[in-house]
């Protein structure tokens, strides 16, 4: 194997990376088929496919969490072996996950140098101190405002994914793979993070990047490599790559022009809450959701839409306001409680919240359901009928799996949110959450979700959206409440609002407030 020195050898012309006819099989699936893909030294290359398409077992493989089948890894000009991630970490390559690999009852410092706590007294204690100082350092460097004492599991998700960008950076990397970087950070972290690419490349950092923002291939991207069903489909420069070459390479074929949805008849109302409030996160929150309605939610992050969403599901306790299920004042204090009123709430953070993903996808998809297939007072479980009822909800959402039985861990992410989905379809709620529901979701993925939503508004069934992505809620929303520091701060039709408009509402509060 490569001996880790090499990280500080002479540049050379040789790629910093190089993968040759790499080929990965798991159980029923063949992962990668003569997938390729190379990456210079100072170079952002993005990489690109719909969930399922390869990127991440690739990516895997280079970071030495799996194992190809066959092809070959040269690192500098030189071939070498990747057994574990820690040999893969010595050659200085190192990994920012789509999910989180944080321990939440750790502090931010803790998680950063788990495994290489600097410690005294030949080596018996940790030295807290020196690795709070290192992990302060890391975070004035990203220019962020962390506590590296702050317990991580009491931190949002966009600081969370904060901290798995400051330890990758804490590796000293000279590649740096970033699978979806952005996708929980606001604008400003955005900017943030795209300043610190910046000096990296200055630096001759190599930086593999993950992405399904297409503004984000433009703004930052050099090159750009598409991957489709495991195979490397095309590279090109990203200056030159056009977007809709790109979406068409990822696909397989043309999408549709996104349609707004049209304006609605009002139906029957399915929800109604009035002077929701819970501290500063929720402030006086009073909105009504009719049957057959995709209403949106937008603001920037922290407005506290996921907040009200949590309140109303009993995941969060209020401090005042009342709810009302279809004309009907409803007491709920807890998830169970809102379940047993039709309504469902899919989280921005499906792994922790959404899923028990060691466990199959037939189990998860049937979860929530269980009594429907209990027999004898719940002794036995009509394992047939549960297995052939999850078959037919993967078939409905297009869920890629080789069968139910498969571990949901082992899928795509976004093929595990349609798992969270088919879960909640299963439970025939009838008034439907869904916070941030194409997070980390390619774009072939999103329009099949998109025809879902609607589809499931079509049949009468009333849907809020949360999400940070403009496009997304004017697409989707038949109306637009935006949010800004807890409180609601207007509405708009979704048929005539615009970016402009939401925007303007966001920060309404801010805006304000600066002009005193």
């Amino acid at each position: 194997m490569l001996d880790a020195t090499l990280r500080t050898s002479e540049v050379t012309t040789a790629p910093l990376v190089e993968m040759r006819a790499i080929e990965k099989r798991f159980p029923g699936v063949h992962a990668l088929r003569n997938a390729r893909f190379d990456l210079a030294p100072g170079e952002v290359h993005a990489l690109m496919g719909e969930n399922g398409a390869g990127k991440s077992t690739l990516m895997k493989i280079l970071t030495g969490v799996n194992q190809p089948d066959s092809g070959e890894i040269l690192v500098e000009g030189r071939a070498v072996t990747l057994p574990g991630p820690r040999d893969a970490q010595a050659l200085g390559i190192s990994i920012i996950h789509q999910e989180l690999h944080l321990m939440s009852h750790l502090s931010a410092a803790q998680n950063i140098f788990v495994g290489r706590e600097p410690r005294w007294f030949f080596g018996a204690f940790t030295d807290e101190a020196k690795a709070n100082a290192a992990a302060a350092a890391l975070f004035k460097r990203m220019r962020i405002d962390i506590d590296p004492r702050a317990e991580v599991g009491l931190m949002t998700v966009a600081r969370q994914q904060l901290v798995e960008i400051a330890k990758a950076l804490s590796f000293d990397a000279r590649v740096l793979v970033m699978d979806e970087p952005t996708s929980a950070l606001n604008d400003r972290e955005v900017e943030h993070l795209f300043a610190i690419i910046e000096d990296l490349k200055a630096h001759g950092v190599g930086i593999v990047y993950i992405t399904h923002k297409m503004d984000e291939v433009k703004r930052i991207a050099d090159r750009v490599t598409v991957m489709r069903d495991g195979q490397t489909i095309e590279t090109m420069n990203a200056a030159d790559a056009p977007m809709t070459k790109i979406i068409s390479l990822m696909v397989g074929r043309d999408l549709a022009d996104a349609v707004r949805a049209a304006p609605r008849a009002g139906g029957e109302e399915a929800l109604r809450v009035e002077g929701l409030s819970r501290g500063t996160a929720i402030r006086n929150v009073s909105f009504s959701l009719r049957k057959g309605e995709i209403l949106g939610f937008a603001g920037l992050m922290g407005a506290g839409r996921t907040e009200v969403a949590r309140a109303i599901f009993g995941a969060d306790p209020l401090e005042a306001g009342e709810i009302f299920v279809r004309g009907v004042k409803a007491r709920i204090s807890s998830p169970a409680d809102a379940v047993g009123h039709g309504i469902a709430y899919l989280s921005e953070d499906r792994k922790r919240f959404g899923l028990v993903t060691p466990m199959s996808v037939g189990a998860n998809v049937t979860m929530a359901s269980w009594p429907r297939f209990a027999t004898l007072g719940g002794v036995f479980m009509r394992d047939r009928a549960m297995r052939k009822t999850a078959r037919d909800y993967v078939d409905l959402l297009n869920v890629k799996t080789p069968s139910v039985e498969q571990e949901t861990r082992l899928l795509s992410g976004g093929n595990q949110q349609k798992v969270v989905i088919a879960k909640w379809l299963l439970r025939d709620c009838d008034i439907l959450f869904f916070d941030e529901p194409t997070r980390g979701i390619d774009v072939g993925a999103k329009a099949e979700i998109y025809k879902l939503l609607q589809g499931l508004a079509n049949q009468g069934k009333a849907i809020v959206v949360i999400s940070s992505e403009l496009p997304e809620v004017l697409r989707l929303s038949h109306r637009i409440l935006v949010m800004c520091e807890g409180r609601l701060t207007g509405e708009l039709e979704g048929a005539t609002a615009t970016q402009e408009a939401i925007m303007t509402l966001a920060t309404q509060r801010r805006t304000a407030e600066a002009s005193r």
